[in-house]
């Protein structure tokens, strides 16, 4: 389970920002909000607002490319660059390595893991234990030096096997740590997804669908939203190297056998009820998902998948632009399934970013203060990221939970949105032109 993440010196991050799922002491909606582990009190997820530009993606990026550099940062030549920008905008940032950090717990062991890197190298990394109260170090390493505690046996005598551009981590994983494996499973169940560029997913979801462990319960939440079709035809058909184009090159048409041997292609169709003149059902008609189907449902047909595969096995789901082309309600659905006892049974956690003010709402969408997070650039285009629980009014007082936070949102009253300045102004500006 995730208890915070940090960023510092990235994209428009100069300064290192926090965000954390441990639960404040606040009582909003402790039943359903809340994950009670033996160490810790735990939000089930988060959501990020603030106006376009603001850095809210950047922050979502930071969580990817952290993922990102641990998953493969040892299988890539010691020459590949690590692809990671610093905050351009200073000149005492502008060559400075980024810096990403993540506090976790895995079976009731806490752990704090986190690295330096620039574009080329890495420049320190770090892992801390914690089986009760005090940290211990497993191992910290300071540009070309690694110094491993004589407690992590695992790591010993790795030092030397390990890449400038690779990490300690994945080093000591390659040769079976246990400690090093624990961890790379959890970052390989912290999933980070793009709203607007869903169709990628779409895979995730026939498989999931595929899997009658799992089909049942992406076929109950499609009934409950509702989505105009009443089932759904799924098949699926072994390569065949006879549909290549017959004028393909013959280079390509080798590299593709080779890479698709085995493989399948899938086939989704939206089903709907067809009537006759007197409105009585007299069959039904077959929808192809892709192309008749709208915007709307194709989202929450694709991005189901990792909805669920992050509900079936635990793991943190992190969406960019979740509300992009679903209904306030979808949305809100979506929100429920990670707060629902019975949906959410191994605790996995949803963090997000959106426009849509309607989940600030507490007779709907029931957020807890602490879960609600805001981003807002300074004028010197550097990115901040704050929580309403920590927001403080004029008289230096906490935001208290009967105050309408949707319109306050949007009055200003937390920044983070645009400023667009009079809009009366703006319009007759445009309809004298």
């Amino acid at each position: 389970m995730l208890l915070e993440f940090s960023v510092g010196n990235y994209l428009s991050f100069r300064e290192k920002k926090t965000l954390s799922l441990v639960a404040s002491s606040i009582s909003d909606h402790k039943e359903t909000n809340i994950i009670n582990s033996e160490r810790h009190t735990l939000l089930k997820g988060a959501v990020i607002y603030g106006a376009n530009a603001s850095g809210k993606s950047n922050f979502i990026r930071a969580m990817s490319t952290m993922k990102r550099i641990v998953m493969l940062s040892f299988n890539q030549s010691s020459t590949k660059p690590l692809d990671v920008a610093p905050f351009l905008l200073n000149t005492e940032t502008e060559k400075s390595p980024s810096h990403f950090e993540v506090l976790f717990e895995i079976l009731s062991v806490r752990y704090r893991y986190g690295f330096e890197v620039t574009n080329k190298e890495i420049v320190a990394e770090w892992l801390y234990e914690s089986k009760k109260n005090a940290e211990k170090l497993l191992y910290i390493r300071q540009g070309d030096g690694i110094d491993v505690s004589v407690s992590y046996k695992e790591g010993m005598n790795l030092e030397d096997k390990t890449r400038n551009n690779a990490l300690f981590l994945s080093v000591v994983d390659q040769f079976n740590g246990v400690i090093a494996k624990r961890i790379m499973k959890w970052f390989d169940n912290f999933i980070a997804i793009s709203g607007l560029t869903h169709e990628n997913y779409e895979m995730v979801t026939f498989k999931m669908l595929d899997n009658k462990n799992t089909a049942k319960s992406l076929g109950d939440f499609y009934d409950k939203l509702d989505l105009g079709f009443d089932g759904l035809s799924i098949s699926k058909e072994k390569f065949d190297p006879k549909r290549i184009p017959e004028d393909a090159p013959e280079t390509l048409v080798k590299l593709l056998i080779k890479d698709l041997e085995g493989a399948y292609r899938f086939k989704i169709k939206a089903l709907h009820k067809k009537f006759d003149k007197k409105n009585k059902v007299v069959g039904e008609v077959e929808f192809d998902m892709r192309s008749q189907e709208s915007a709307g449902t194709n989202k929450v047909f694709n991005i189901s998948g990792p909805i669920f595969d992050v509900l079936h096995d635990g793991g943190v789901l992190v969406i960019d632009e979740l509300d992009s082309s679903l209904h306030p309600l979808m949305t809100l659905a979506i929100t429920r399934l990670f707060n629902s006892k019975k949906d959410n049974p191994n605790n996995a956690q949803l963090i997000f970013t959106t426009h849509d003010t309607n989940l600030l709402d507490d007779r709907y969408a029931k957020i807890r203060r602490d879960q609600v997070y805001f981003v807002e650039k300074d004028k010197y285009g550097a990115s901040d990221l704050y929580s309403l629980v920590e927001y403080r009014e004029e008289d230096g007082s906490k935001v208290r939970k009967d105050r309408s936070f949707e319109s306050d949102y949007i009055q200003g009253r937390y920044g983070a949105i645009p400023y667009i300045g009079d809009i009366t102004k703006i319009l007759k500006e445009w309809q004298g032109k």
